[in-house]
């Protein structure tokens, strides 16, 4: 009797054995297809180009007991600096008013009283916007005389900047080309189409520091601009 029942159960298992065996799981960790084999490489251009615009940001300030004085004195004052440079030739649109600001102004706070009301300041900052890069020393000076208090910044920029962008994108790709030219040539391999392209464009105006009233000479030298660019370009390699 326990001899039967051993046998039933040793038959009802190996029965069912080989129909496990027959389907094999498969393995999560085997790729079910291979990745594409690439060379990335990186190239970098740079273009120089003199720059053909550019802008002097000069300020009027002037300071009263009251922000109604400050701002007429202000007026008064700025309206002789806008007179004096289209006197001498530069377009009324090319003069915007860039920042114009009222602040109190208060005595240095004690330890036994409340600081005391002085007046206000008003300041109006004029950009005087040329093409014409040898006047703007004389540009400058003439707003100084004028009336302006100072000159906040200037500015130089290119108007064909794409331009020369472009220049310097177009020896960036040329480099990065070569450069895996070079590669699949010292590795055996054969360079396939382009995957990915991507570019970094880099450049900014020059600026000079702040010139005070008292400078009366004002030389101007932009100097060059250099606009940098880098690109990276993906390759696929041919079996």
């Amino acid at each position: 009797m326990k001899t039967e029942r051993l046998t039933t159960k040793i038959a009802a298992f190996t029965g069912r054995l080989p129909a496990e065996q027959s389907k094999p799981t498969p393995s999560p960790y085997l790729p079910t297809d291979h990745a594409p084999r690439t060379l990335r490489v990186e190239g970098t251009g740079e273009a120089k180009a003199e720059p053909d615009e550019g802008w002097v940001d000069v300020a009027v300030e002037t300071r009263a007991p009251t922000a109604k004085a400050a701002g007429e004195e202000n007026a008064r004052r700025t309206q002789q600096v806008i007179a004096a440079l289209t006197a001498a030739g530069i377009d009324r649109k090319d003069i915007d008013t860039q920042y114009y600001t009222i602040y109190p102004e208060y005595s240095p706070p004690k330890p036994d009283s409340e600081p005391r009301l002085l007046g206000y300041r008003v300041s109006n900052t004029l950009s005087v916007h040329t093409r014409e890069l040898a006047r703007m020393g004389d540009i400058i000076d003439r707003a100084l005389a004028a009336g302006a208090d100072r000159v906040d910044s200037l500015r130089f920029a290119l108007s064909h900047e794409d331009a020369v962008r472009a220049e310097a994108l177009r020896q960036a790709a040329e480099r990065a080309h070569r450069q895996a030219e070079v590669l699949a040539s010292s590795l055996g391999i054969r360079l396939g189409p382009v995957q990915d392209v991507s570019t970094v464009a880099e450049g900014s105006p020059r600026s000079f520091a702040s010139l005070s009233k008292s400078e009366s000479s004002t030389p101007i030298q932009p100097g060059e601009q250099t606009l940098t660019a880098r690109v990276t370009v993906v390759y696929s390699i041919e079996a």
